[in-house]
């Protein structure tokens, strides 16, 4: 599955901000579907096609059903039940996982959704289905337990036991009393009338009927899209985790492999796609006489469940054939036309022949397809033959060149074909080992990328994209480890592995693997745990074996223990350690990392030591690789004497996963090349010193000096990603919210303005007169945002002019597009020095355009005014609903968030409050709570913030916002002691 959005890809504001709605959504999604649940008809498939609107949308008033005749052993002679836990005796289906009775081998399904493109379907809309499972029985059983959730079940017989040897022709049926459903634990149990015999094997024959919601993301849904100005409506699925039960009958574990012919039955307008190439198609008429086209598709390798996919939709391609093996692209037939899909294409090919010759193991299907929805919450997914992406991290418009797209469209496709081998062929056993796929794909993305463009800065763009954002969410109290023993997970724990950890945890753990081995012996374990499991599954053990293999068939890599010992240590254990040096002694220690660590904290916890490989340089000089795998070590090599140019750094180019401390001496002797030669010091470790520096000191493990001091040699920094890692950490959000309401804004900006100058400079010169050679300056792409709104902030006029200009030249001629990374600050600056008249400009820009990334922009622009009366009418046209007919952002907490807004917002929910909860929700009334309370920092504050809302609030909401309000003024009193300690070092230093 492709990465969240915190795994270190640069997401949009409108991807962040659409996640409380998404929440929202599913939770509607899914009471909805429990409503429809008990009404939709059971229809055998025999009749299905020949129902009417009413039906196809699962809609009252319905149309009698049509009633076949019975068959033996069909749903009509059986009794098909809902039983709760409380009414049913303890048995298997009280369990998480499934009995080990059946392995299923093979699976024959069929699916038919009633989607006609004459009639969007308003709400929902049914599908029938059969499946014919080919299974091994294990243990004797008259019980058979499957995975299903929101079907009906048509019809249920058991034929067997098969004759091998025969084309598994059936020699007898098995008697099917009873077939119920256990919806807690989401299973579906037949009862049988005898018992199921050891070593032989049988086949399920099942049919049932579904519905289909739109954009629900789980199992099958549709999406509703205009194409060449049509609305035109597709069918597409999302199985992963655990959602093939949400479409048709199987055995949902990810060990549980077997084959699949796949059949879609669908209007004959559209094409079915699925992950195998079409075998045949045939024509079928309903009872209305209404002709549909049955596709079939050849027999899949042996794969779980969760890789199953299906896409019936009405798009267009391209297509390019890449060592005889077709690769097709598809997306809205608009897009197509305008070449958006072909960036997509030219990189797949090459990205699977890069990775087959890597792994000396070709791609194992014969084409693959990979599709653009117009929405798809999970950005992209992995499915063996079928690939599905959401189009905005596929298509690359021309518009698009001067942003990060073509980088995050390529680290995302690289990250899906890597799954083709780690999750595809390879499988893990169960999903506590996740990160055996997840972390290894988002490794391989940026090996990937560094293969094809040599000269990127990959060291860089990893500490970006991930090491940066892992680092901040890992500690010693987190919950919960890489890899965990557990295995009984509910279906949503198994949806929350899906995090940060896998992605970019997993991914820093590859790395430091390879780092420490190196990668010829990385890769070569890699290939010899890749070959050994193929179409099998395998468990954190098994890479491990497979790496100590390697290990022992050569003796140049020397370990002070078995890898397994070695990786445990870090995948066993939540957080991670930091080393200190102390550079006087040799002495090097290390200690669990907490969040704002107090005395004596190692005693919260039990975490142990890990065995940490230390990659260090000396004096501009790589040495060599040495391990601290107890809590404190001396290494006397370390040492440095008084001469100014002795001085470490350890974690060579950061491939360790561990922050890094140095006692006061060494700090100094760092702070001390920087100002004197601070290219002496890779771009990497200018990064690491700061943001190693300014995390160390938020969480009380150094001074707030240690980390500023850093700053002395700015002026001559002029890599951008290293200024982007100083604003991140210095010109925080706590900080931009309160900062000018003390004495810290003026000091900071005198310091900071002098040191910004050149870099301001090199970047504002780019901006006027040459923009293009930014297009493959990927760290330029990401960090300009962060300088120019910071410079702006700063009050800099050369960029509030900048941005006045940027701004009336787009307003005047919309073909003079604004520089992606900095046209949310320009359309800020712009309402923020402008009046009435160019807010109006954005709401009727906002009213005409149908991009929703566009849209979330043009939401914060318009809260930039500091007039309070455009402010508030702004409010006003917010619960109005018109023209801001989506509840996605609550324009209210947009506003309060700005300074002026802050007292405009709070005056406006006085007297508006209960039409602000009827438009946005009650829970938008604490969030908005937060955002206003975002400053207190007294007992007496919080009580009359409490009091100006407590006619607001239920009880139990009032406790809630009376914690939460301590935890912010708790969190506000430590930050201004920090800002007060900050102030006094630069009124020292400026």
């Amino acid at each position: 599955m492709g990465p969240p959005s915190s795994s270190g890809f640069y997401v949009s504001r409108a991807v962040a901000l659409l996640l409380a709605g998404l929440v929202a959504a599913l939770l509607l999604a899914l009471a909805i579907l429990a409503a429809f649940y008990g009404r939709c008809a059971r229809v055998p498939p025999s009749v299905l096609p020949g129902l009417g609107d009413s039906e196809a949308e699962c809609s009252p008033p319905r149309r009698q059903k049509p009633t076949p005749t019975p068959t033996p052993g069909s749903a009509d002679e059986l009794a098909v039940t809902t039983t709760p836990r409380d009414e049913r005796p303890p048995g298997p289906w009280d369990h998480l996982r499934l009995p080990p009775w059946l392995l299923p081998l093979h699976y024959d399904l069929e699916l038919w959704p009633l989607l006609r493109p004459d009639k969007l379907p308003a709400r929902s809309l049914l599908f029938y289905g059969r499946v014919n499972i080919t299974v091994r029985c294990t243990m004797a059983t008259v019980r058979l337990l499957l995975h299903s959730v929101f079907q009906d079940c048509e019809g249920a017989e058991v034929r067997g036991p098969l004759s091998p040897g025969t084309g598994n022709t059936t020699v007898g049926r098995i008697p099917v009393d009873k077939v119920w459903f256990a919806l807690d634990t989401e299973y579906m149990v037949l009862e049988l009338g005898e018992p199921l015999q050891p070593g032989s094997s049988y086949e399920l024959q099942l049919s049932f009927s579904g519905v289909v919601f739109e954009d629900l993301k789980e199992g099958l849904f549709f999406s509703v899209y205009t194409d060449d100005g049509e609305r035109r409506v597709l069918i597409a699925s999302q199985l992963e985790p655990t959602f093939a039960r949400f479409v048709f009958p199987c055995f949902d574990e990810p060990a549980l492999k077997a084959t699949f012919n796949i059949t879609i039955i669908h209007h004959p307008s559209y094409v079915a796609l699925s992950n195998m190439p079409k075998l045949g198609q045939s024509e079928k008429e309903d009872v209305n006489g209404s002709k549909w086209t049955v596709t079939t598709f050849s027999t899949t390798p042996h794969m779980p469940t969760y890789l199953v996919a299906f896409v019936i939709c009405d798009y267009d391609h391209v297509n390019r054939t890449e060592r005889g093996k077709e690769i097709r692209i598809w997306a809205r037939k608009d897009a197509i036309a305008s070449g958006n899909a072909d960036f997509a294409l030219n990189i797949t090919g090459p990205t699977f022949s890069f990775l087959e010759d890597l792994f000396n193991i070709s791609y194992s299907l014969p084409k693959t397809d990979i599709i653009a929805l117009p929405s798809f919450d999970n950005h992209a997914m992995e499915n063996w033959g079928l690939m599905v992406f959401d189009e905005s991290v596929l298509l690359l418009e021309p518009k698009d060149q001067l942003t990060e797209k073509k980088t995050l469209i390529a680290n995302i496709v690289s990250h899906e074909i890597a799954h083709q081998w780690f999750g595809n062929l390879v499988t893990m056993n169960w999903w506590n080992n996740v990160w055996l796929k997840e972390g290894f794909a988002s490794y391989f993305e940026y090996e990937v990328i560094n293969y094809f463009n040599p000269k990127f800065p990959r060291n860089e763009v990893f500490f970006s994209n991930i090491l940066h954002h892992v680092l901040r969410e890992d500690h010693a109290l987190v919950t919960r480890a890489l890899a965990m023993k557990v295995e009984n997970f509910k279906t949503s724990e198994i949806e929350e592995l899906f995090d940060i950890f896998v992605y970019s945890k997993g991914a820093s753990m590859a790395q430091m693997l390879s780092s420490f081995l190196n990668k010829h012996l990385f890769v070569s374990a890699l290939k010899s745990y890749l070959k050994t499991f193929s179409y099998s599954n395998a468990e954190q053990d098994d890479l491990w074996r497979h790496f100590q293999m390697a290990i022992d068939d050569q003796s140049t890599v020397i370990l002070p223990a078995t890898i397994k010992n070695i990786m445990d240590s870090w995948t066993h254990q939540s957080g991670f350690p930091v080393i200190t040096l102390n550079v006087s002694t040799g002495i090097m220690k290390q200690e669990p990392f907490y969040l704002e660590k107090v005395k004596n904290q190692t005693l919260l916890t039990n975490n142990g030591t890990w065995i940490v490989p230390i990659l260090w340089i000396k004096n501009g000089t790589t040495q060599s690789l040495v391990w601290l795998d107890q809590s404190s070590k001396v290494f006397p090599e370390m040492r440095v004497s008084d001469s100014d140019h002795d001085w470490v750094i350890l974690n060579l180019n950061m491939t360790g996963y561990y922050r890094v401390n140095y006692d006061k001496l060494g700090w100094k002797k760092l702070n001390q090349l920087l100002e004197k030669d601070p290219k002496a010091i890779p771009i990497i470790h200018r990064l690491q010193l700061i943001d190693d520096a300014f995390f160390l000191s938020k969480n009380n493990y150094i001074e707030i000096e240690t980390a500023l001091e850093l700053t002395k040699y700015l002026a001559e920094e002029d890599e951008i990603i290293v200024w982007h890692t100083v604003l991140v950490n210095l010109v925080t959000k706590d900080l931009v919210s309160d900062v000018k309401n003390s004495d810290l804004y003026p000091l900071l900006k005198k310091y900071l303005l002098k040191r910004l100058n050149s870099i301001w400079n090199i970047y504002v010169t780019i901006i006027r007169e040459n923009v293009l050679v930014l297009q493959d300056d990927y760290l330029a792409l990401i960090s300009l945002e962060k300088l120019f709104g910071t410079v702006c902030w700063l009050g800099l006029e050369d960029c509030l002019q900048l941005s006045k200009e940027l701004f009336a030249k787009w307003v005047d001629h919309p073909e003079n597009e604004i520089l992606y990374p900095i046209k949310e600050v320009v359309l800020c600056y712009g309402i923020a020095l402008g009046s009435d008249k160019e807010w109006d400009i954005l709401l009727n820009i906002y009213t005409n355009t149908t991009k929703e990334e566009e849209k979330f922009q043009l939401v914060y622009a318009m809260s930039c005014s500091k007039d309070p009366w455009i402010l508030n009418r702004y409010m006003e046209y917010a619960i109005s609903a018109s023209p801001f007919t989506s509840n996605e952002t609550n324009i209210i907490e947009v506003v309060a968030a700005s300074d002026i807004g802050w007292y405009v917002a709070k005056d406006f929910l006085v007297n508006n409050w209960k039409a602000v909860s009827k438009r946005y929700g009650t829970q938008s009334l604490i969030n908005l709570i937060y955002t206003i309370g975002r400053a207190i920092t007294t007992d007496i504050q919080i009580e009359e913030l409490q009091q100006f809302f407590n006619n607001m609030l239920e009880e139990d909401q009032r406790i809630k916002v009376h914690t939460r309000l301590q935890t912010i003024k708790n969190e506000n009193l430590k930050n201004k002691k920090r800002r007060d300690r900050m102030a006094e070092w630069l009124r020292r230093n400026t």
